[in-house]
């Protein structure tokens, strides 16, 4: 369809050339000042190419954002579905889960399951925003009659422009058979009735250029105007629904990071131990022993050995080690354990926490006793 505009246009171009050719050469009563190719009608002939071109881009852009609007619905439903799937995982993993070494996995899927139904919910409200405040309008006026109506009275405009311009080279060819054979009534008949004709044709032609350009100025204001409208209705739905979605993500990402750090400042949990319980004493800190206790007990030759880990003794017969302590080794059992004595006090302690010492600071031995 341009194509043929735009051959339509050079072919009009063709023939006003070849019309004040004809006026030039022979004298004619429609020159450049004459009832035809005046100035205001130039004028206005070119203002009203221009608001074509330009609501027919405005146009173009409209059905432009409408089809991208119209797409980014689509795509959002599909998204907004696969979210609320999501949701529905988190939700049956918190409320199902059974793992015995605590819930709190189980709540983090519980909030998150929340916050993401939360932001599926804001993703929906902005694509029923975007389709009603945004699509919806630009259609309506991308089909509207306003658009429509100043078009046909652009495009009824050309063609009268068009027959007026054949008008004009009619009247032309007649003045110049006129001057060829003078005097011959039926002929200047004939002459003032084009003549008359192409004034009717101008006459109209005036009438229907102002209020084709007037039509389609007020087309153009009001796309422009409504456009710009849409597009920072489009902004903001799509500013208010990542501000809510932050906000939702930032309430989400403090309940989970509160929830890591009490975890991880939590006492670790206690084990219970593997290794069978000390060799006892009859005496509390004495060195009797039950002989099916003795079998146990490796008799070593004395050694002072240093603490590499704290140790919190659990019954009586036990010592308490503090990482650094010097210990005199007296007995190790083939179950693990070893007896010694520390700061004045005697017991049990597991022998993989010391290590055997060759030399010790004196400081350090008067610390056992």
């Amino acid at each position: 369809m341009e194509a043929i505009r735009k051959q339509a246009s050079k072919l009009r171009e063709q023939v006003a050339r070849q019309q004040q050719a004809v006026m030039k050469q022979f004298g004619g009563g429609y020159g450049a000042d004459g009832a035809f190719a005046d100035e205001a009608e130039a004028q206005q002939h070119s203002k009203l190419e221009k608001l074509y071109i330009s609501t027919r881009a405005a146009k173009h852009f409209q059905r432009d954002i409408v089809r991208g609007v119209e797409g980014y619905i689509v795509t959002g439903s599909k998204q907004v579905e696969i979210g609320n799937k999501l949701c529905e995982d988190g939700k049956k993993y918190g409320t199902e889960n059974t793992c015995t070494s605590g819930s709190t996995l189980s709540k983090a899927a519980l909030s998150f399951a929340k916050a993401r139904s939360m932001m599926e919910k804001e993703r929906g409200n902005l694509l029923k925003a975007l389709g009603t405040q945004v699509a919806e309008p630009l259609r309506a006026m991308v089909m509207g009659a306003p658009l429509e109506d100043a078009r046909h009275l652009a495009q009824r405009y050309d063609r009268m422009r068009q027959e007026a311009e054949a008008q004009a080279i009619e009247v032309s060819k007649r003045q110049m058979k006129l001057r060829e054979a003078s005097g011959n009534g039926d002929m200047i008949s004939r002459l003032e009735a084009a003549e008359t004709k192409l004034q009717e044709l101008k006459s109209n032609m005036g009438v229907l250029g102002k209020e084709a350009v007037a039509a389609m100025t007020a087309v153009e204001a009001q796309q422009q105007r409504l456009t710009l409208q849409r597009l920072i209705a489009l902004v903001e739905s799509e500013r208010n629904y990542h501000q809510r979605v932050l906000q939702i993500l930032d309430q989400l990402e403090r309940e989970m990071v509160s929830e890591r750090q009490r975890i991880e400042g939590a006492p670790p949990p206690v084990v219970e131990s593997s290794m069978p319980p000390p060799p006892a004493y009859e005496e509390v800190n004495g060195i009797f022993m039950r002989n099916t206790v003795a079998e146990l007990v490796e008799t070593v030759e004395y050694f002072l050995a240093e603490a590499i880990q704290s140790y919190r003794a659990e019954s009586d017969t036990e010592l308490n080690l503090a990482a650094g302590d010097y210990i005199v080794v007296r007995k190790v059992s083939n179950n693990g354990w070893a007896e010694g004595e520390c700061r004045g006090k005697a017991g049990w302690f597991p022998y993989d926490y010391i290590e055997k010492r060759e030399r010790v600071l004196a400081s350090k031995v008067a610390q056992v006793f």
